[in-house]
């Protein structure tokens, strides 16, 4: 008999066993670990579908997040404003798929059905909402502050408009995000103001040389600008006045006296009259020769253009003409024909 044999006849049998066990432990763990993943995936691939799906939004809304705001109440400030469905699912959204970036604050434009993670790259993006202020040209620095003042989203007090000049500020459009002061739009406008007057200056013609300064061009082109709304007509009324300067004539410019009379207002809501024409204040270029001490409004680029650049004439007078522009004459005799005309054009309108 051989001595190495198991008595029971099962040598073998106890490692075969425990190989068995072995790999069944094995393929239920593998079955499990794949099942697991699977589920894994599964539920990762259901939220991103959910994160990235449209949104309840159902128009543009425009939201403002505040500074210092966590990714917890930014989430909730969306969900309750309904640009998102969950504000978990966002909160967690943002923390598995926005990696570095962070949540910034300020205001946003979002736009309709757009879906959590389309609000997460936008609040990553940092772009903000611009806004637009347009200033019209010929407003006097008091209508400018009191519309810079009334500006949504500026913040803190313009400075007082004595402060900073009649004629110094430049009308056009200007853009401006919330948050933004009003003193530093004003200085933009300013800043803007002398480098254009500066630039136009430069490129002077010959027939500007009745102006010693900018400054004289600033004063003349805010009139020019309160005399007429005509783009066309600018070069010539200031021709006028340019030739009207070289003779020694007084401008008699009807917008100066009701500046003067408005104490800088630029309105007076009612008609000039005879009497307002005689009353003396430095503003009066109808008794005052020569330019008056300071602008009258904020001209526009155009306006000053026209007083540097002017049309080539003789012309020494203007009147209405009862179509929105203005009769031009070279002599007084021409001059009170328009004059009389315009009169009949004013009582058949008063008739009417």
């Amino acid at each position: 008999m051989d001595e190495r044999a198991d008595p029971t006849g099962n040598s073998d049998q106890t490692p075969r066993r425990r190989r068995g066990i072995a790999r069944l432990v094995f393929a239920t763990v593998l079955i499990f670990a794949v099942a697991a993943s699977t589920l894994v995936a599964a539920g990762i691939w259901m939220f991103h579908r959910a994160f990235t799906a449209p949104g309840p939004l159902a128009a543009e809304t425009v939201l403002v997040i505040p500074h210092g705001a966590s990714v917890r109440s930014i989430a909730a400030q969306l969900a309750m404003e309904g640009v998102v469905d969950d504000a978990v699912l966002f909160a967690l959204g943002v923390r598995g798929f926005g990696g570095e970036r962070p949540l910034l604050a300020g205001e946003y434009a979002f736009p309709a059905a757009v879906s959590a993670r389309g609000a997460m790259r936008i609040l990553q993006s940092g772009k903000v909402v611009v806004h637009s202020l347009t200033i019209p040209e010929g407003l006097t620095v008091l209508q400018v502050v009191a519309i810079v003042g009334a500006a949504d989203g500026l913040t803190g007090d313009p400075p007082p408009a004595g402060t900073l000049g009649e004629g110094t500020l430049l009308p056009e459009t200007y853009h401006y995000v919330r948050g933004d002061r009003r003193d530093m739009v004003l200085a933009r406008m300013r800043k803007s103001m002398d480098e254009t007057l500066d630039m136009l200056w430069a490129g002077r013609s010959a027939d500007s040389a009745a102006l010693k300064s900018p400054r004289d061009a600033l004063i003349l082109a805010s009139i020019v600008e309160r005399e007429t709304a005509k783009p066309e007509e600018r070069p010539r009324i200031a021709a006028v006045f340019l030739n009207r300067l070289r003779r020694g004539m007084r401008l008699q410019s009807d917008p100066t006296v009701v500046y003067g009379l408005s104490n800088g207002a630029g309105v007076l809501g009612r008609p000039l009259t005879r009497a307002d024409l005689a009353v003396d204040h430095p503003y009066n270029t109808y008794i005052h020769a020569g330019l008056p001490p300071g602008p009258i409004a904020n001209p526009g680029r155009d306006s000053i253009a026209a007083v540097l650049q002017p049309a080539k004439t003789k012309d020494l007078y203007f009147v209405a003409d009862g179509t929105g522009g203005h009769a031009f004459a070279r002599t007084l005799e021409e001059h009170n024909r328009n004059v009389a005309r315009w009169r009949r054009v004013q009582r058949q309108q008063r008739d009417k």
